[in-house]
This record gives structure tokens, sequence and C-alpha cells, in this order.
């Protein structure tokens, strides 16, 4: 008879998990999470089950996926990967290599078509967003009366600024039909002027959970929103239509509270720090214009008044006497032009050149000065002299 083996409950296990992960290929597996755990390793611990059953599964670095995918308790997946054992506790697993939410396919389609058909008509562009006023004097609020979002934001404005005037327009977040009382909000509060923002908020969920805020309803009634809307829908990671066409969108309804209102005593102390500059700017107003009442003050202008009037007397004068000067000075000018004409006119007077000893010599037919000697002989000529003629003959 041969020796029985004991077996050690490592020795199970270990047999266990080659025959489990032997038998078994890889394989999608439709369930809904029960329990969810995103470890800070960054890995994602759940439980998957169905109507009757459940089992543990593990997503090895998954936590970011099952975040972006907006994943939670109730959510109903499809996770492909394939069964593994964990020896340590003897239990078997699902070890998820990826996970997709039931029906977000078609889901993500409808969420990318609308928006890139919007984005092309510009509801998305930069410079079609309105300004946030400063400090409303009343904020709109479009969400669930009940609903955790309003809590947080009703908390932190009463924190920041407890007298703020804040109007609630309860609505419906979450299901078919949503996007129309959440439309109807907005609207609501552009027909009665009873806001000086929009905020429309609701907490985190699925893609099917916010998908109100998705839909082309809601979207156009906020781009046509003559006051300024702030969406402010689920967490940090989910964004909706809703948040593309906003004015302002921000992460939370906690995030909303603190951006449409700033502290109370922030604002106390830039009124006061206000007061005081525009006090410094008056005192050097008034400091600038007391110097020139002073310097006018001690102008002559006001402690001699007649000095100005004597100096206007006294430039009258010298123009008078400028005046008065000007005809001699242009007769004496045109005196000496006239002489120096003159001058000109006696030195080129042919008399002045004979008085110095010339002749002129004419010839006696016909009177033409001679411009040369060589005449014939026996030309009869005349002489002009300074003083009378001579007659002459050419040899």
């Amino acid at each position: 008879m041969s020796e029985e083996k004991i077996w050690t409950v490592s020795e199970v296990n270990s047999a266990v998990r080659e025959v489990i992960e032997g038998g078994f290929h890889p394989f999608w597996l439709e369930a809904e999470i029960g329990t969810l755990n995103l470890h800070r390793s960054g890995h994602a611990y759940m439980t998957l089950k169905d109507n009757r059953n459940q089992i543990r599964g593990v997503f090895f670095g998954g936590a970011a996926q099952v975040r972006a995918l907006g994943v939670a308790i109730g959510s109903k997946v499809e996770v492909f990967g394939n069964l593994t054992v964990y020896e340590v506790r003897g239990e078997y697993q699902m070890s998820v290599r990826t996970m997709r939410p039931i029906g977000v396919g078609d889901l993500q389609r409808k969420f990318e078509e609308l928006k890139s058909r919007l984005n092309a008509e510009g509801l998305f562009a930069p410079e079609r967003k309105k300004q946030l006023p400063l400090l409303p004097r009343a904020i709109g609020v479009v969400t669930s009366a009940d609903g955790a979002a309003l809590r947080d934001f009703l908390q932190i404005i009463n924190r920041r600024f407890p007298n703020m005037r804040i109007r609630i327009y309860p609505a419906t977040v979450q299901g078919r039909g949503a996007e129309k009382t959440v439309a109807a909000g907005v609207e609501y509060f552009n027909a009665t002027k009873s806001a000086d923002v929009v905020v429309v908020t609701r907490g985190g969920g699925s893609l099917e959970d916010l998908w109100p805020f998705n839909e082309e309803v809601l979207a156009r009634a906020v781009a046509a929103s003559e006051i300024p809307v702030v969406s402010a829908v689920g967490h940090e990671i989910d964004f909706t239509i809703c948040d593309f066409v906003a004015d302002m969108r921000v992460p939370t309804p906690s995030a909303a509270a603190e951006l449409v209102v700033g502290r109370q005593e922030e604002f106390a102390e830039f009124i006061a720090s206000s007061e005081r500059r525009l006090d410094s700017v008056l005192e050097l107003a008034l400091e600038k214009l007391r110097g020139r009442l002073d310097r006018a003050a001690n102008s002559p202008v006001f402690s001699e008044p007649a000095h100005l009037l004597r100096q206007h007397q006294q430039r009258l004068d010298e123009l008078t006497n400028r005046l008065d000067s000007r005809p001699d000075l242009i007769l004496s000018k045109l005196s000496m032009t006239l002489e120096r004409l003159n001058g000109s006119l006696k030195a080129l007077n042919p008399k002045a050149v004979l008085k110095r000893g010339y002749a002129i010599i004419l010839d006696k037919r016909d009177g033409t000065p001679l411009m040369k000697s060589d005449v014939p002989p026996g030309t009869r000529l005349r002489a002009i002299l300074a003083e009378g003629e001579l007659a002459l003959r050419s040899e």
C-alpha cells in the first residue's frame, strides 16, 4: 500500500490556480459593479455581480481608466480578462485587462457628433463667452432641489458671502427629459431677469447619468442665454456639451460657488484699499492745485495788476516808434540806390569818355562810326571831340 500524500494549503491553492488559469482562455464578462475600491496604488478592486451571484475582480493599473469612464457602484459594464487565483486567500477572481460601460459606444459616438456639429456652428468660440459679474446681485441655480450639489454650493456661498441672494430653479438632472427641465431653468432666469449669473450644476455620475447635459436642447438654451452661464456638472474628469457651450466651466459645484462670489471680507478689504488710493490721489491733486493757487497769488498780475498794463503800454510805444521811423529809413535806402544807378549811367555816357581825350570817327557820307582803320584813301571823315568836331580825310 502506497503512502498517502499529505497536501499543504499552499499546494492545494497552487494546484487550483493551475487548473483554473489553464482551463479558461481570456473572455468578456457582463456584470454590474457591486463594490469598488480605487486604491492609491493605481489598481482597482471590485465585485462583479449579476442578479444571483458575484465574483471578485481586480484591474491592475486600471484606476485611472475606471475614473475616466465614470464607472461607479451600480454601473453595468463589460470587462475583458481571465480567471486567476489569489493563492494567499484561496480565492479566484477576474483579472481585468480592459473595461467598457455597456452602451457607452453609442453614447460616446453621439457625444462626439454633437460636439463636432456645435463647434462648427461656433457655439464653443471663446469670443462669444460672456464675462462673469464681479459681484452679482443675485445668483440663479438650476439643479435638483434635494441633491448634494446644491448643499455643497450653498455651504460655500454662506461661508464666503452670507447675505448673497440665491434663487433656485428645481430641475430634474437625471433620466429621460431631464435636459428639458434644465433648459427651462436657464430660459426662466433670462425671461425674468432675476439673476446676474446662472449656475447649472449636479454631482458626478456615469456617462448615462450625465447624458441630459449632452443633449442639444440644453446646449442651445445655454448658448442663447443673455445671462452668463457657469457649468458645474459632474467631477473634474467629467466633460459635457453643456461645459463647452457655457461661458465658464468649473469641475465641481463648490468650485462654482467660489467662482461666482469672492469672500465678503475680501470685497471689504478691496473697497477699503480703493478708498485709500482715491484719498491719496485726491490729496495729491489738491496739493497741486494749492501750489498753482499760491503761485498765482504771488504773481505780479494779482499783486500789482497795473504792472502788466504798463508792460503792454511800453511795448506799444516801442512798436509806434519803429513805425514812425520806417519812412525815413525807406527813403534813405532809395536815395542810395538812386545815386548808385546815376553813377553807373554817367560811367556809360560817351561824352564822359571823350572828355578823357578820345574821339569818335564817323564816315562823313552816312555818319557811320568807323570800327577799323582800313578805309580807302581820300575818304572824308568827321571826328567828334568832347567839344566840337573836326573834318578829316584819310590818307
